[in-house]
């Protein structure tokens, strides 16, 4: 799997203590990455060239393109420049019952990093029904609440070079971080951490997604599909998306600061003993 640089050092006028001086500033990479599956693109996002098989997996997953990794047969990562700027494919290979379904619900879409749902086609796509997610026993106590997002802070690399990027995790309790992914956009970090932990194995039923963004309806419609029950967010939520987490049986967790948060969904599973480690 080809490799990418995902930040930049670049020149820069700084003003501090009064005064304008030269510098230099770490950036990340922003680039066009297309999906294409069977030779044609599906859907292309601004993204950070990193993590880009996960990408693939992840992007399938929670697009409903498939339901397990192996439906993928390959990934092959195909780059070029375009315009002095880096531009890459991934061009997926499906087994053949998915790529015949992708062929019948085939449309095309176009994301910048601030829209999960830029290019659907109707009202209905945007408010699909979301996965319920209410069967899962998974519990946390108000201590892992606080304990998943400090981790998370500390294990963002590159938001620590750039300040400039979203970070997404998974958290198990008693075993802490499992994953994290990270991206200039919010959804496809999202999407990196999902194809990560779906090939590890790993189930979303078994722990808490961890974002560094808002909440917004895509979000939990992305946690919902990997069957996690639980999301954890720094920022705040929007009201679609308390509804849409409300009705999956999912607990919505945000604004997230120190020791201090706000639960508003489904708060019972939240304890202030041990939590409960199970699937």
């Amino acid at each position: 799997m080809a490799t990418f640089r995902t930040s930049k050092t670049v020149p820069e006028a700084a003003r501090r203590n009064g005064a304008l001086r030269d510098g230099a500033r770490a950036v990340p990479e922003e680039t066009p990455v297309a999906f294409s599956y069977g030779g044609s693109t599906h859907a292309v996002m601004m993204a950070t060239p990193g993590d880009l098989e996960d990408f693939a997996v992840g992007f399938s997953l929670t697009e409903g393109i498939i339901t397990d990794p192996g439906q993928i047969e390959t990934v092959e990562v195909v780059s070029e420049t375009v315009a002095g700027n880096l531009g890459i494919d991934l061009q997926i290979v499906l087994q053949d019952e998915e790529n015949d379904m992708l062929r019948q619900r085939r449309r095309h879409m176009a994301g910048p990093v601030g829209c999960g749902l830029c290019g659907i086609e109707s009202i209905e796509q945007a408010v699909r029904p979301t996965p319920d997610v209410s069967r899962s026993r998974l519990t946390l106590s108000q201590e892992d609440v606080v304990s998943a997002v400090a981790l998370l802070n500390g294990q963002q690399p590159l938001h620590f070079e750039t300040r400039a990027v979203h970070g997404a995790a998974f958290y198990v309790p008693g075993r802490g971080l499992i994953a994290v992914r990270e991206d200039v956009g919010r959804h496809n970090a999202l999407d990196k951490l999902v194809g990560a932990a779906a090939r590890a194995g790993f189930k979303g039923s078994e722990g808490a997604v961890v974002v560094t963004s808002r909440v917004s309806v895509e979000m939990v419609q992305k946690t919902a599909v990997v069957g996690s029950p639980v999301i954890i967010a720094i920022s705040a939520p929007t009201a679609l998306a308390i509804r849409t987490a409300e009705a999956a049986g999912m607990t919505l967790i945000a604004l997230v600061r120190g020791d201090e948060f706000e639960i508003f969904t489904h708060a019972e599973r939240i304890k202030s003993g041990a939590a409960v480690d199970v699937a």
